[in-house]
This record gives C-alpha cells, structure tokens and sequence, in this order.
C-alpha cells in the first residue's frame, strides 16, 4: 500500500507560480511512475506529468509543456509539481497518482488539492 498526501494548492493570479508537494509513505519501493493528474468541472481527468521512476524520464502533457516541471526526491519520498506561467485554464483539483506496476496502472490516488487560476 501506497499512501499519497498532496499540498501546496491554492489561488494565484494569472501568470503567477505555484509549487504542489506529494508526500509518500507506505510501501514507496514498489512505485514505477508518480504523476500528477487534474480535473476541472464538467471537464475529463486529464494526465498532466509523470515521473517514470525506473527510468528517470518524465512526461507531459501538451497544455502544460514548458511551464509545468515534474521531479521527485527519493530520499524525502516525496513528488513535486513546480508550476510556472499559470493560466485560467489550469484551474482543477489537482491529484497525485502512482502506480506499483509496469506500465504504469495508476491505482494510488491521494486526496486531491485545488487549484484555482484568477484572470
């Protein structure tokens, strides 16, 4: 068992920054990918960045590419989201996710944090 705990969400203004934290405990060996993924509203869950962490490359999704910076810390457990450039559209609850098999099931979920972008 995985357990996921995120914070570091909030308001921000347009073009403003926010840093979201993942903090991992239970059986974190066992992780091959950690991601973040978001839903908005009346909108579908959609993957915004993994970290694959067997292999040390990472993935984003094109809403986010050049903004957005996926990274983890191994010896702290823990996953970030540095998010840089915000825009309305990022508004979402924000989800930390991961998966204890290759590919990646995704079958750990933390509680979500919420994001909301002001224009």
């Amino acid at each position: 068992q995985v357990q996921l705990v995120e914070s570091g969400g909030g308001s921000v203004q347009a073009g403003g920054s926010l840093r979201l934290s993942c903090a991992a405990s239970g059986y974190t060996s066992s992780t091959h990918c950690m991601a973040w993924f978001r839903q908005a509203p009346g909108k579908e869950r959609e993957r915004v960045a993994t970290f694959f962490s067997r292999l040390g490359t990472t993935y984003y999704a094109d809403s986010v590419k050049g903004r957005f910076t996926i990274s983890q810390d191994n010896g702290k457990h823990t996953l970030y989201l540095q998010m840089n450039s915000l825009k309305p559209e990022d508004t979402a609850m924000y989800y930390c996710v991961a998966a204890d098999r290759w590919p990646c099931n995704y079958n750990y979920w933390g509680q979500g944090t919420q994001v909301t972008v002001s224009s």
